[in-house]
């Protein structure tokens, strides 16, 4: 959920100098987790490589909760990203030693695990019938009675009336790991360009760079596109390549934990009350996420009473005990939201532009594999097997075949069978 990049204008405005020859090998644009991430990996491959953003550490992983849920965030339809999100989940642990080595930081990794819960009866159908989904796919998912449940979190309501214990669904602290992968990206030699990108540069039909608030022109050998929400809003990409990705509001509420009611909640917490999800995401350091509203609002991110409202009311109902907590931030973001709500990764069909935008509900979950992959494209060209359900082209619109009759419109004859 995101509030700026690659149009907001604030922070200070430095920049380092041009690389060696005066042209970078990748140009990434946004500085949000997976702009960092993507930045990062590239440096890492020996490309000399520039971020641009006023306000490097924002984005959608400011305001996420950063549950790695690959297996409790599973919907209906979604088999091919189910593949893409347990790839990247298996590869967090690595990961994470790797960041906060590089990073000098906790990231706030906790593999305590996630239980998700049902609170009447519509409910608990509803989550049976996704233990079923979960196990006809192969994934590790236990169901448990309500009691069972209470046992494990002794702060659970009554009427919680089952739900199901996933030991590999994890968290990360987002705050932390983005905090992280900006001093891993400084110590890597990304160098920062803190102003906004206003358009994208074109020499024919190849992207090469970016220009600058002010004037300010980068040349690139190759441009990443990573923007969250705001993808979609640069000038100068041409239309046919313009990453299809809408802003989805969400709101997300935190409150303390009081040493005394330590521990609160010993791991992640979702629920399904009443039809609606809510979720409480338990840190170390004491604070309670809970969230998400999912409103498709444009570009408002206005915290709203309402908003802060059903996060609580749907929260008290499964955990009655938070309304003695401290209320201490409310916030709301925007979401990248794709048309199957699965990322654009790779080179796109301008030479030169790739994306790494979409990402959705799994920004955070995905990080790991994202830097790995945009690693590759802007390597070799080409994307690993396990992304390659998730190029950009996959949007492009197909072919337009001539018009049975037209000149050089052949028929064979299945088509005259079905005209």
């Amino acid at each position: 959920m995101s509030t700026h990049a690659p149009g907001h204008d604030d922070g200070p405005h430095t920049s380092s100098g041009p690389p060696p020859g005066g042209r970078y090998d990748a140009l990434v644009i946004g500085g949000g987790i997976i702009g960092l991430v993507t930045a990062w990996r590239a440096a890492q491959r020996g490309l000399r490589t520039a971020l641009v953003d006023p306000a490097p550490g924002g984005g959608a992983a400011w305001v996420a909760a950063g549950m790695l849920a690959a297996v409790t965030e599973l919907h209906y339809g979604e088999q091919t990203l189910l593949r893409l999100n347990m790839a990247s989940a298996r590869r967090y642990p690595d990961f994470v030693a790797e960041l906060e080595e590089a990073g000098g930081q906790d990231v706030g990794h906790r593999a305590s695990g996630t239980l998700a819960v049902a609170f009447d009866a519509d409910d608990r159908a509803h989550l049976r019938e996704l233990h079923t989904f979960q196990q006809g796919l192969g994934l590790e998912s236990e169901w448990l009675t309500g009691r069972e449940c209470r046992r494990l979190e002794p702060m659970l309501s009554p009427g919680v009336h089952g739900g199901l214990r996933v030991a590999g669904d994890h968290q990360v602290d987002p705050r932390r790991l983005t905090a992280a992968l900006l001093t891993a990206c400084e110590r890597a030699g990304v160098a920062f360009h803190r102003h906004r990108a206003e358009r994208l540069l074109l020499d024919g039909d190849r992207a090469t760079g970016v220009e600058l608030t002010g004037g300010t022109r980068l040349a690139a050998e190759r441009t990443v596109l990573a923007a969250g929400s705001l993808s979609g809003r640069l000038a100068g990409v041409p239309e046919d390549v313009l990453p299809p990705v809408r802003p989805v509001k969400g709101q997300v509420v935190r409150l303390s934990v009081p040493e005394r009611y330590a521990p609160f909640l010993s791991r992640t917490v979702r629920a399904v009350v009443r039809g609606g999800p809510v979720y409480l995401v338990p840190r170390e350091n004491g604070e309670l996420v809970i969230g998400a509203t999912s409103e498709e609002l444009g570009w408002d991110t206005t915290v709203t009473a309402g908003g802060v409202y059903e996060l609580l009311r749907d929260a008290h109902e499964v955990v009655p005990g938070i309304t003695e907590l401290p209320l201490v931030e409310t916030s709301a973001g925007l979401r990248p939201g794709s048309p199957d709500n699965a990322p654009m990764l790779g080179p796109t069909a301008l030479p030169g532009l790739l994306l790494a935008t979409g990402h959705f509900r799994n920004g955070v979950l995905l990080t790991p594999i994202t830097g790995d992959v945009m690693a590759e494209a802007l390597t070799s060209g080409e994307l690993p097997p396990e992304a390659q359900p998730f190029s950009p082209q996959r949007f492009a619109a197909p072919p337009v075949a001539p018009s049975p009759g037209a000149p050089g419109a052949a028929q064979s004859p299945a088509q005259e069978q079905y005209t």
